[in-house]
């Protein structure tokens, strides 16, 4: 216990220094940031920014095909997928597809820890966006868009990284479960928000980043937060509280009943958009 305590302090000693070292954003990703808030900025010109980035071209052409956006003519270029999402959406989704290069490692421990973040972290963000379509389609409640759905799940857990950069730099004391485990349950949501609110995101992505384990934080309506909360539950998280989760998934409108997290509909839907991040 001493030892999982002395990681615990020196996150806390360097948050309060303001030492922390947060994670930065994939350069590709800044590059389609700065791309899309430049008001003069055209679909072509975007879609020479993200052909920049052989990887993130290949996912939007994916996303672009998937059944959230797909038409029966299929894109096969960066151009095409830029015009069918959309420069107001495109922001959002670059960046989503491109966090996946945040989570690496060369230490084998922390390396395999990310690897099984990320994968919960895909998890997460494929019954999510599955539940968001659903909404929508039964409420035609347009308020909640694809794209920062995509995005809120992908960052929601965020602040594991901070963590596991710190237990790697003393890999021989912390680069252990059950000390990463305490930190992250003890650490993750206050440095979540602090990357969120470093990367000058919205206040709906620090909300999530830093509430989406703590259940006494509520919206009064359907939110990014709510949603991520369902489909982690959906995931397995939250194992004592999934009452508690769907309950409120079904008071605020996200759904009108659980049956529909069941159907064909639903895991087809959730599997398109996993097949997004393989």
């Amino acid at each position: 216990m001493a030892t999982e305590n002395a990681l615990l302090t020196i996150l806390v000693e360097k948050i309060n220094n303001d030492t922390l070292v947060l994670p930065t954003l994939p350069a590709i990703a800044l590059k389609v940031r700065r791309a899309a808030d430049d008001p003069d900025i055209n679909l072509s010109s975007m879609a020479d920014v993200i052909s920049q980035d052989p990887s993130l071209s290949a996912r939007m052409i994916k996303i672009s095909n998937s059944a959230y956006l797909g038409r029966s003519v299929k894109v096969t270029s960066a151009q095409q997928a830029v015009t069918r999402i959309g420069l107001h959406h495109i922001k959002n989704i670059s960046t989503a597809l491109a966090m996946e290069q945040l989570f690496v490692s060369k230490n084998a421990i922390v390396k395999e820890y990310m690897t099984r973040v990320w994968t919960d972290t895909i998890g997460i963000v494929a019954s999510s966006l599955a539940a968001l379509q659903v909404h929508t389609k039964q409420t035609k409640n347009r308020a909640l868009y694809l794209d920062s759905m995509m995005l809120a799940a992908l960052v929601h857990n965020i602040g594991v990284l901070p963590i596991l950069t710190e237990a790697e730099r003393h890999a021989d004391v912390f680069a252990n479960a059950s000390f990463l485990d305490l930190a992250i349950d003890k650490m993750a949501g206050k440095i979540g928000a602090s990357i969120m609110t470093e990367w000058g995101f919205e206040p709906e992505f620090v909300n999530v980043a830093q509430n989406w384990k703590d259940l006494s934080v509520q919206s009064e309506t359907a939110s990014y937060l709510d949603l991520v909360r369902l489909g982690a539950a959906l995931c397995g998280k939250f194992e004592s509280h999934k009452e508690e989760i769907f309950n409120a998934a079904i008071e605020k409108g996200i759904v009108d009943n659980l049956s529909v997290l069941l159907s064909d509909e639903f895991d087809e839907l959730r599997d398109s958009a996993k097949q997004i991040f393989q």
